[in-house]
């Protein structure tokens, strides 16, 4: 009898149709089965001696709410016996509804039941236990993890043991994962946790990755990749990162028309077993990264959703950086600009927060001059040395790319058909604020925020929160100039001012889209497993 290993995710759901992600112990038919007859059923593919399917639902009623089952070869699997939550369900949305995006980064797994909790309590715990006990109540129409869904580089202590009784971890890369089995390891460690189970069965879930699903800083400069690729566990680490983020997250992201013309995924499918296949694709992937786009858009009703992949597209040529290339900058602008007037909130996800304190963005982007040779090669070799040290690569250090976003942005929130907000949703730095920028020549008509949110279940060591409340200090921007002149710094094209936070915490942000009002509500996990709100706004008018 097949079994079911991890799952089910329920991941796109549309006003008819929907995606739910498994994975089984053994070939079989994966079935879903809803309480209004609709359903869907297909066959798993093979991948390393794993076993998936994503299961197409289709004949959902438009602003309904149905519970589902999972069956395998006949076989409820799902609900699990004696489950303590609700049914999953699938919520379609209505015409008129309301769209509620709860976001957040950087998700260390939970330890076991018996075991504390080196970090403090799981957002998503919180989340999972409120919308359990009240399973009527609100919830989130989508979920958006904005990277750091797992962590590659930073195992728990559970997984060293089990990684301890299959290797060596004397031998590089230590107590690392190192090929795609560990990294099953990993998802198995994070989404087998039981309140985190069920909240991904019933809420749908939008994922893109950051450095920690590889590893920290992947792709900084073009001299950590060569070094990275002198390394001699470098490459499977790699490829098995690529192809283990396709099958667990990737996939999921994909609309029913987009899986039904994705060549890999149909020719994984029809294989016996698909691992060369999507093997050949993780080594293009490696060698050109233009010939793969992780990148997605999302429509919810009158919400535009586009999910940016700030890591593996990146340019690293010193000369010509560019945290997109040109391919993948070109979507993004057609993405944003596609149908004018169609849409009255555009939300661009991005793992790395676009706005950054002023001190950390101008040592960036003076520590991005000084790499490219502005004060000569004694300097450019300690930018190098200070780049990697001290984590100098989000959007400022690509000095191009951030003005180029910035036009963007003033661009799709211009004019008569401008939506009400662009929003920048991202994570990453260990801390939440709301910043919002000031074009000097006269903005856009859109309100323009900066949004970032992170750890959903992580760290918050005392440094980050000294060094990032004094990095929104008036000190720091006067310090922040005197960097920007040494490295003979362009000028930003858009000032900015925190508005709000810096909070710290395990946190989740919930956007309440409706019409074109937006409200944002930023909520804090507790030890007592509940979310404490500690800033609720509004963003726009009603």
């Amino acid at each position: 009898m097949a079994e079911l290993r991890l799952g089910p995710l329920l991941r796109y759901v549309d006003g008819s149709s929907a995606t739910v992600w498994v994975e089984t112990s053994r070939p079989c038919v994966a079935e879903v089965r809803c309480a209004d007859g609709s359903g869907g059923e297909t066959r798993t593919f093979q991948v390393a001696g794993h076993h998936y399917a994503l299961v197409q639902v289709d004949g959902l009623t438009k602003g309904s709410t149905t519970s589902y089952d999972i069956l395998l070869d006949g076989d409820r699997v799902w609900p699990l016996p004696e489950s303590r939550f609700p049914p999953s369900v699938i919520r379609t949305p209505g015409d008129e509804d309301a769209v509620r995006v709860s976001f957040g980064s950087c998700r260390w797994a939970a330890p076991p039941a018996d075991e504390a909790d080196p970090v403090g309590p799981d957002a998503l715990d919180s989340l999972a236990a409120r919308i359990a006990a009240d399973p009527d109540g609100e919830r989130p129409d989508v979920l958006l993890l904005l990277g750091d869904q797992v962590y590659a580089d930073e195992t728990s202590a559970a997984t060293r043991r089990w990684l301890a009784a299959r290797r060596d971890l004397g031998d590089p890369p230590g107590s690392e994962v190192a090929d795609y089995e560990e990294y099953t390891r990993l998802y198995y460690e994070s989404w087998l946790d039981p309140e985190v189970r069920w909240l991904l069965s019933t809420v749908p879930s939008c994922m893109i990755f950051d450095d920690h699903d590889v590893i920290d800083d992947w792709n900084t400069s073009a001299a950590w990749l060569a070094d990275m690729r002198a390394t001699p566990w470098w490459r499977e680490r790699l490829l098995s990162g690529l192809m283990s983020y396709w099958v667990h997250q990737h996939l999921g992201n994909l609309s029913p028309a987009e899986l039904a013309t994705d060549p890999l995924y149909a020719a994984v499918r029809e294989l016996p077993d698909g691992t060369d296949e999507l093997r050949a694709f993780a080594c293009k992937a490696d060698a050109d990264p233009a010939s793969v786009r992780w990148s997605y858009r999302r429509d919810f009703g009158r919400v535009r959703l586009l999910m940016v992949d700030t890591r593996a597209a990146r340019v690293l040529d010193e000369q010509a950086r560019s945290m997109l290339d040109p391919g993948e900058a070109e979507w993004v602008r057609e993405q944003a600009l596609d149908a004018p007037g169609s849409y009255d909130h555009l939300l661009i996800g991005t793992s790395l927060p676009w706005l950054l304190p002023h001190l950390v963005h101008e040592a960036e982007a003076w520590n991005a001059a000084l790499c490219r040779g502005a004060r000569g090669a004694r300097w450019a070799r300690f930018g190098e040395d200070l780049r990697r040290r001290a984590d100098l690569e989000h959007w400022a250090a690509f000095p191009a790319s951030f003005a180029a976003l910035a036009a963007l942005i003033a661009e799709a929130g211009s004019g008569a058909e401008a939506p009400a907000s662009v929003l920048v949703l991202s994570g990453d730095v260990h801390h939440a604020y709301v910043a919002e920028p000031v074009w000097p020549s006269g903005g856009p008509d859109a309100r323009v925020l900066q949004l970032t949110c992170s750890p959903v279940h992580n760290a918050i060591p005392l440094a980050i929160r000294l060094g990032f409340r004094f990095g929104w200090s008036a000190a720091a921007r006067a310090l922040g100039r005197r960097f920007a002149r040494h490295g003979r710094c362009a000028p930003t094209p858009v000032k900015w001012r925190k508005t709000g936070g810096p909070w710290f915490g395990n946190q989740l942000m919930t956007l309440t889209l409706r019409g074109r009002s937006a409200r944002l509500r930023l909520e804090q996990a507790q030890a007592d497993s509940t979310l404490k709100t500690v800033e609720e706004s509004a963003l726009t008018a009603s």
